[in-house]
């Protein structure tokens, strides 16, 4: 069984319990079974600190992941993943940017975080970027709150 804790600290308005049935779908479709991995939402200053912390970029961002695992080796009953931290207010800028739901760009981000913490990088070329991505669309098809208007 996968256990994961969804952390507001940044104070959400808005109802965010329908990612609970898109990470479970995400985990199911990679096999993934006895992880555990928490997700935070935090503000935009919180977000530059962690980048410029972590990966020397000024800037605040979207997403950042930071997985606990690092090899297939996999020796232990449970997974231990890691972190996904989300920027909500970069989030609800994409959402308008990009002209999808909030849902939708929450839900995308959720899903590439966790990705991440399974070991998928799109940063390491084209074949990658375009493998991650089609299973980010492939999970958020499956769910009426986040597929593509």
């Amino acid at each position: 069984m996968n256990n994961f804790k969804i952390i507001d600290e940044y104070g959400c308005d808005f109802d965010y319990n329908y990612l609970n049935k898109i990470i479970d779908y995400a985990l199911k479709m990679e096999n993934v079974e006895n992880s555990v991995f928490s997700i935070v939402f935090i503000d935009d200053k919180f977000m530059h600190e962690l980048n410029m912390k972590y990966r020397g970029i000024d800037r605040t961002t979207d997403v950042l992941s930071f997985a606990f695992e690092d090899n297939n080796n996999i020796c232990y009953n449970i997974r231990q993943l890691g972190e996904i931290f989300v920027s909500i207010p970069k989030m609800k800028e994409q959402a308008k940017e990009y002209g999808h739901s909030e849902k939708r760009e929450l839900a995308f981000l959720v899903v590439h975080g966790l990705l991440h913490l399974l070991g998928y990088d799109h940063t390491l070329g084209e074949k990658e970027e375009k493998e991650m991505f089609t299973k980010q669309e492939l999970v958020l098809d499956e769910f009426e709150e986040t597929k593509r208007s």
